[in-house]
C-alpha cells in the first residue's frame, strides 16, 4: 500500500482544485465514457485519488474507457445521486452505505453506533465476510459495488453552543445527520433533536442555526470549513463511516470483461492509497481545526453505549437486521449490548 506525503498531498490537491474536475477530453471520443459522481469537497483525499486512478483508467485501456470525476455534489445532493445511478443517469457513484440503507437497511450494519473500536476491526471486517454480505445487498438493488470501501473516517460531533461530555448534554440538542435511518436512530436515542439534512445543505443549516450542531469526520470537518460555524468539537468515535462505489449494474455488465478489470484494479487499489493518506492526515488536522479556534474535548464511550442499550438502540437493530446479519457484525465488533 503506497502512501502520500503531506507535500505530494497538497501538490495533488491544487492540482484538483485548478479545475481538474473531470478527465480532459481525450482526441478520440472513448468507446465508454462514465460519470462518477461524490458528495465530497475536491481537495479531499479521495478526489485527489480518483484524479489518479482515472488517469490510469484511461491509458491502460488505450483511450477506450473514459471516467469523469464530478465531486462536490455537482450533479446533486446524496439522495439525488442516488436515484440517478439506480436510473443510468449517473454511471459510477461513490455513497455511503449508512445513506444506501434508505434502500435496503442492511447497507446500515456497520454504521451501528459504538461498533468499532479502531481501524483494524474495521478493514478485518468490510475487507472480510461482512463486506461480502453487503455486496451482495447492493446487488439486489441493481447495482454492481466494487471490492473495496474507501474511509470517511471515524465520526465526531460539533456544536455551536457547547461542549458535549456524556450523553445527558445531547438531550433536546439541534443536530444536523445525513439522510439515514441510522443516524436518526442513534440520535434519538441518546434524546437528541436529529434534522435529515444531505451534505451540501449542512453548512448553511449550522450557519442560520436551524441546527447547532453535526457529527463528522475530523477530516471533513476541517475540508469544508465547518470551523466556521461550529466551535466545540467532541472526540466520540461514535461511528465509522465508509464509501462504497457503485456502478449501475446494467452499464457494469455491458463494460467487456478487460474493462471491468481496470475499473476496478484502478478504483480498488486508489481505495487502499486513500484509506493510507486519511490515517496521516488525521495526525495533524485536529491541530489544524484547533489553529481555526475549535475546542476539543475526549469523551468516555461507556456511558453512550449504557444510554443505548437503555433505550433499545441494540435490541431494535438487531431485530432489524436478524441473527445471520448481527451475527457477521458481531464476529468483528464483539458483543454489542
Amino acid at each position: 500500500m503506497s502512501t502520500m506525503s503531506r507535500r505530494a498531498f497538497v501538490r495533488n490537491t491544487a492540482m484538483v482544485a485548478a479545475g481538474l474536475t473531470g478527465l480532459e477530453r481525450s482526441a478520440h471520443a472513448a468507446e465508454f465514457t462514465l460519470k462518477l459522481g461524490n458528495d465530497l469537497p475536491v481537495t479531499h483525499p479521495m478526489n485527489v485519488r480518483l484524479q489518479e486512478a482515472v488517469a490510469k483508467i484511461l491509458e491502460e485501456s488505450k483511450g477506450r474507457l473514459e471516467v469523469r470525476v464530478f465531486p462536490n455534489n455537482q450533479l446533486g445532493g446524496d439522495t439525488d445521486m442516488l436515484s440517478q445511478v439506480r436510473s443510468g443517469a449517473i454511471e459510477v457513484l461513490s455513497m455511503s452505505g449508512n445513506i444506501l440503507s434508505t434502500l435496503a437497511k442492511p447497507m446500515a450494519l456497520y454504521g451501528v453506533a459504538f461498533a468499532f473500536s479502531d481501524y483494524s476491526k474495521v478493514w478485518a471486517a468490510v475487507d472480510g465476510e461482512l463486506g461480502a454480505y453487503l455486496r451482495g445487498v447492493v446487488s439486489k438493488l441493481g447495482l454492481h459495488a466494487l471490492d473495496k470501501v474507501w474511509d470517511n473516517g471515524f465520526r465526531q460531533i460539533t456544536t455551536s453552543t457547547k461542549a458535549i461530555a456524556g450523553p445527558d448534554d445531547l438531550k433536546g440538542f439541534k443536530i444536523r445527520v445525513p439522510v439515514s435511518p441510522m443516524w436518526t436512530s442513534l440520535f434519538k436515542s441518546l434524546g437528541a433533536s436529529p434534522t435529515a439534512i444531505n451534505f451540501s445543505e449542512a453548512y448553511s443549516a449550522l450557519q442560520t442555526h436551524i441546527v447547532d450542531g453535526q457529527e463528522n469526520a475530523l477530516m471533513l470537518i476541517e475540508i469544508a470549513k465547518l470551523y466556521e460555524v461550529q466551535k466545540y468539537c467532541a472526540i466520540t468515535n461514535h461511528m465509522w463511516d465508509g464509501f462504497f462505489f457503485l456502478v449501475n449494474g446494467g452499464v457494469w455488465s455491458k463494460l467487456p470483461a478487460d474493462l471491468q478489470q481496470i475499473l476496478s484494479k484502478n478504483l480498488d487499489g486508489a481505495a487502499l492509497k486513500e484509506r493510507d493518506d486519511l490515517a496521516k492526515l488525521a495526525q495533524t488536522v485536529e491541530e489544524k481545526l484547533k489553529s481555526h479556534g475549535m475546542v476539543f474535548n475526549r469523551v468516555d464511550p461507556a456511558p453512550f453505549r449504557a444510554a443505548l442499550s437503555r433505550s433499545g438502540y441494540y435490541k431494535q437493530w438487531k431485530e432489524t437486521y436478524g441473527p445471520e446479519a448481527w451475527g457477521l457484525l458481531e464476529k468483528y465488533a464483539g458483543p454489542l449490548a
